[in-house]
């Protein structure tokens, strides 16, 4: 499957929060960039660094008058669980049928220690304020994502 692409105009989509409060990506448009990224499962290694990343980096979005949204197959007591246990402070999105996920092309084949199966894809798309793709991180690395992407803030939007 390939990945939702740049310059195209972004999914709209409707999920719920660790609150159980549906978020909207409309909601932002017109009014903040946005991070949109997808990750495997909550409170696993990778993806903790990773969010605690952007946590630490809140200020920074702020800044760069942007939004931050994960998105993940979890259902929504295991983000209000991630949420406590990291104290993250940006939204986390539950998408346990993976809809939103396949639409921008971020579940597909995955190997890990010789066994295959269908999982996400850890990836980014940065959203201008238009709700236009601006890029595509399809090569994420969990330590450094969160100042990877606020470099591509900075330096293009």
């Amino acid at each position: 499957m390939a990945f939702a692409e740049v310059g195209t105009t972004a999914f709209d989509f409707s999920l719920s929060n660790q609150r159980g409060e549906k978020v909207s990506l409309k909601d932002f448009r017109g009014a903040k960039n946005v991070v949109l990224y997808f990750y495997p499962q909550a409170m696993t290694p990778g993806c903790t660094v990773q969010a605690c990343g952007i946590r630490d980096s809140k200020a920074a979005f702020d800044a760069a008058d942007t939004v931050v949204l994960a998105v993940s197959p979890d259902p929504v007591a295991k983000l209000v669980r991630f949420e406590d246990k990291q104290e993250l402070n940006f939204t986390l999105l539950s998408d346990e049928d993976h809809s939103v996920i396949e639409q921008y092309g971020a579940w597909d084949m995955k190997k890990f220690m010789g066994r295959e199966y269908m999982g996400v894809l850890r990836s980014t798309f940065i959203i201008g304020k238009d709700g236009v793709i601006k890029h595509v991180m399809d090569k994420v690395k969990t330590k450094t994502h969160h100042q990877d992407a606020l470099d591509w803030i900075n330096a293009n939007l």
